[in-house]
């Protein structure tokens, strides 16, 4: 068979078909295999197979296929490009794809009984997060504070991611207040309209807090100053009632205030401005931002400074006549005579912080003719000890130092001039350039009512967990004598109008001239109580007050004392 094959072959060879010209560069070895080509070649692999084109039927049935294929695929471009190409546009140009914040709810804000102050009850109109509200209780926005919103653009996008506490306790625990914001995708239209949308992050809210602020207390205290600011012609007015054992503040008010709705909202500008250009300050915290000259609340301090140095005994009388004269020994013409806001006859101790003799605290604090004084040096070492020049440490923002005057103050200030007895008398009755803060003074207070603890302030419920500085140490009779002296200021002294048959008190007044005419003044009353056994102190001042007014503080303390007997008694027990 085989050699039929290569015959026929050979006839096709000789052909002159062949060499037309169409196969004449075909070498037949490049079509079959010889065996003489491939060494160890076996014929009886080949015996009844011959290697066929691909027939014209098949080949065309394949072109018919891919024509069909590049057919349907061209007709289908031509569709999405041609003719639904602009319906395809707009859904794609129509269509986005954005991330968008999920805005974390605030924490709320409470008072000590679970009163809710701040909570998130206002709905924005975009609905991107909850507005703000603030319970319209009076005396609270400065110690609350307010807030702002989280800015966007005119597109409505978030530049600004979070609110921004901007004062008070807003400010002071903003960021465990804020929480932390959520992500979602969110698929909208050209309209606006939300096509789809999935969340990402959950958002977190922000935690609660719990304020040791009495919230209705407070308001009643700052009812009280505000009342009688308007009536007497005071320019403004601060308090503070704070726990004498763990430094929790019941009640801070500043007046006047702002609305802390209108602060936050922020849209009405004129209401702003006037508070703005307004001369009372009313963005100022008096509490902690504004220095009064204390006047003859620090006259305690001076007699536990004096007992302790055992300059005095608590016995010992001292005469006031009414003024105390020193010789000039430039010009004993021109004698220096130091005032007595009245002759009080001889006093002890006791009876000199009960009727707030000027003449015996500059004898103890200067000396004067037998006795002894305490002098500038150590008179600055005592007002440092119940720490009258430090910031307390409350969480507030804006607190501020307080001024003791020395002879290195006054040189600083005076260009130089030198201290003189003068002015160790005036220090020691608590005028000169001494200023301390009310809750500076209402801190001082609580240390002599509990016996020597310096305390930090604290606004939150529980009180501050380090709350003892430091701790002063007197006797125990140095303590029982300042605080005997100040409970007769109550039964017949300058406070007897806190002489209240429902809780035993013990108090301080003080009357600083402002001013180089004097005709103005700062009231303060100071205190603490129960007698028995305190529990609470305060710190009153009212400021500018005309210097002929008869009402001052203490007359702010016994409304505030009145209120408390009806509505929260608790606090007398």
């Amino acid at each position: 068979m085989l050699k039929q094959f290569i015959r026929k072959i050979k006839r096709q060879l000789d052909s002159p078909i062949y060499f037309s010209g169409k196969y004449q560069d075909i070498n037949p070895e490049d079509i079959f295999l010889d065996s003489t080509n491939l060494p160890g070649f076996e014929e009886h692999r080949f015996e009844g197979r011959i290697e066929k084109p691909m027939g014209q039927k098949t080949f065309f049935a394949m072109k018919i296929i891919l024509t069909v294929i590049i057919l349907a695929l061209v007709s289908k471009l031509w569709v999405l490009g041609i003719k639904q190409g602009n319906i395809y546009t707009q859904i794609s140009e129509n269509n986005r794809l954005e991330q968008t914040l999920i805005f974390a709810n605030r924490g709320l804000i409470y008072d000590r009984n679970m009163l809710e102050l701040a909570n998130n009850a206002i709905k924005k109109v975009d609905g991107a997060f909850a507005g703000r509200y603030y319970v319209p209780i009076k005396g609270l926005a400065h110690t609350v504070g307010y807030l702002k919103y989280p800015l966007s653009d005119k597109s409505g996008i978030y530049y600004e991611e979070n609110y921004r506490g901007r004062d008070g306790v807003e400010r002071a625990f903003n960021d465990l207040l804020s929480g932390t914001n959520g992500l979602k995708l969110r698929e909208t239209d050209v309209f606006g309209n939300i096509t789809s949308e999935s969340v990402i992050e959950k958002p977190k809210d922000g935690s609660p807090i719990v304020l040791s602020i009495d919230a209705y207390l407070t308001e009643a205290l700052h009812k009280a100053i505000g009342s009688l600011a308007k009536d007497k012609g005071f320019v403004g007015g601060a308090g503070v009632l704070m726990d004498v054992n763990t430094g929790e503040i019941l009640a801070m008010t500043s007046f006047p205030e702002y609305d802390q709705n209108i602060l936050t909202n922020g849209t009405d500008r004129e209401t702003i401005n006037l508070w703005v250009n307004n001369s009372s300050k009313v963005f100022l915290n008096r509490t902690i931002g504004g220095l009064y000259t204390p006047g003859s609340i620090l006259k305690p301090i001076v007699a536990l400074a004096a007992l302790n140095e055992k300059i005095i005994s608590p016995t010992k009388k001292i005469l006031s006549t009414g003024s105390i004269i020193v010789p000039n020994p430039y010009d004993p013409s021109k004698p220096s005579i130091f005032k007595d806001w009245k002759a009080h006859g001889w006093t002890n101790m006791r009876e000199a912080l009960a009727v707030s003799s000027d003449t015996y605290f500059y004898s103890i604090g200067g000396g004067y003719e037998d006795q002894k004084g305490l002098g500038i040096s150590s008179l600055d070492k005592y007002f440092q000890i119940f720490s009258l020049t430090e910031k307390t440490g409350i969480e507030l923002s804006g607190e501020v130092e307080g001024v003791i005057p020395t002879p290195e103050w006054k040189k600083e200030k005076f260009d130089g001039e030198i201290w003189r007895l003068g002015d160790t008398y005036i220090t020691a009755i608590g005028q000169y350039g001494t200023q301390v803060t009310p809750l500076n003074a209402a801190r001082f207070i609580a240390v002599i009512a509990n016996g020597g603890r310096v305390l930090t302030p604290s606004l939150l419920k529980g009180g501050n967990p380090k709350s003892v500085e430091h701790l002063v140490e007197f006797d125990n009779a140095d303590w029982e004598i300042v605080r005997e002296g100040m409970r007769e200021g109550v039964t017949y002294g300058t406070s007897v109008g806190l002489n209240v048959p429902y809780v035993k008190t013990a108090a301080k007044t003080g009357t600083a001239e402002v001013g180089s005419a004097k005709l103005y003044v700062n009231s303060w009353s100071v205190g603490f109580f129960p007698f028995e056994h305190p529990r609470f102190a305060w710190a009153v001042v009212m400021e500018r007050g005309p210097s002929l007014n008869t009402f001052g503080a203490t007359f702010v303390v016994r409304q505030l004392f009145d209120w408390m007997a009806v509505n929260t008694p608790e606090y007398f027990e």
